[in-house]
């Protein structure tokens, strides 16, 4: 198992910062590991949702099926993807309000008998790839 966090204090209200996350249309502009929605994004965000994203980590593309495990729009989106070799991905946004800006904290997991192999690399790709996207959402929110 391989596990990731990244953390940023974004200075914009968790309202913005939130639709921004959620706007699958310009995921590629912030998202670091997104290439595509061969089919689009989610019809709609709700438990039970399933979308199907085009990645890429530590410089390999990826087919992931990802769905909706956890909602509380505004606040929190928790996601539960599965990819090539057998490798099951978790991603957990959370958006805490502060002083008028957010902190947006994302928790990664990434579990399967190929991690094993490359827990140290995809460690540190998935934690440089995490980083970058807050930087990016930052950018695009404030």
């Amino acid at each position: 198992m391989a596990e990731v966090t990244a953390q940023a204090r974004i200075e914009a209200p968790p309202a913005k910062v939130w639709e921004r996350l959620t706007d699958f249309d310009s995921y590629g502009e912030w998202n670091a590991t997104h290439t595509a929605f061969p089919k689009g994004g989610p019809e709609s965000l709700q438990v039970g949702a399933g979308y199907e994203e085009n990645m890429k980590l530590m410089g390999f593309p990826a087919e992931v099926a990802w769905t909706v495990r956890e909602l509380e729009p505004g606040r929190l989106l928790g996601i539960e993807g599965k990819g090539p070799m057998g490798v099951t991905l978790g991603m957990r946004y959370a958006l805490t309000p502060e002083d008028g800006a957010t902190t947006v904290r994302i928790d990664g997991t990434f579990t399967g008998a190929a991690v094993s192999l490359m827990a140290g690399k995809l460690k540190d790709s998935a934690s440089a790839a995490l980083n970058e996207s807050l930087r990016k959402l930052a950018t695009l929110t404030t």
